[in-house]
């Protein structure tokens, strides 16, 4: 998340892409996959946008395309008891991908988490290995139009200077200095 929209987080929550659009807010989503996301439904649920999404492990593909924005961006550590939100859904990979599966909370053991959390997902000698390895990494949590701020218990920061400029503008729980997940 951008440090910039930690204020508007500490207010709404972590909103979903249709609350996002009434607020003052720096994105750093890439267009093609919201337009992907944009024609999505989740079945039984309501469209996609109308969703906040929340990646298992930030340190996947969309982290790895904002490196050069390490220094203004944090990840939020948000609870697991976000999981028990009504209408929370999980998926296996990427929401916007044609293969990912919908699922309940319940069925958080269907996931495979060492594939999810592994370090690299990359596949030299198999390419549709590499995709489906990346799209994976990007596994999400889906919870209706917001997280409420109460969810989140800390954030992570590339260095010292993000973590001083996370402090100045209010944000005063536990902060860890991560480089790595900032693929730094």
């Amino acid at each position: 998340m951008p440090i910039r929209n930690i204020p508007s987080a500490m207010e709404h929550g972590i909103v979903s892409h249709d609350l996002a659009e009434r607020l003052d807010h720096v994105s750093v989503a890439l267009e093609k996959v919201q337009d992907q996301r944009a024609g999505k439904h989740i079945p039984g649920g309501g469209k996609l946008h109308s969703y906040a999404n929340i990646y298992f492990h930030a340190r996947n593909p969309m982290m790895s395309r904002r490196r050069d924005q390490a220094e203004h961006l944090c990840v939020l550590r948000v609870k697991t008891e976000v999981l028990s939100i009504p209408g929370t859904v999980i998926t296996d990979q990427n929401a916007a991908s044609r293969y990912v599966k919908f699922l309940p909370p319940s069925a958080l053991s269907m996931l495979d988490l060492n594939y999810i959390y592994a370090e690299d997902w990359k596949h030299p000698d198999d390419q549709i290995a590499d995709w489906k390895h990346s799209s994976a990494k990007c596994a999400e949590v889906l919870v209706p139009e917001r997280v409420p701020f109460d969810y989140i218990d800390g954030a992570y920061t590339v260095n010292k200077s993000s973590l001083a400029k996370l402090r100045e503008i209010g944000f005063t729980l536990p902060i860890t200095i991560e480089p790595d997940m900032f693929f730094r």
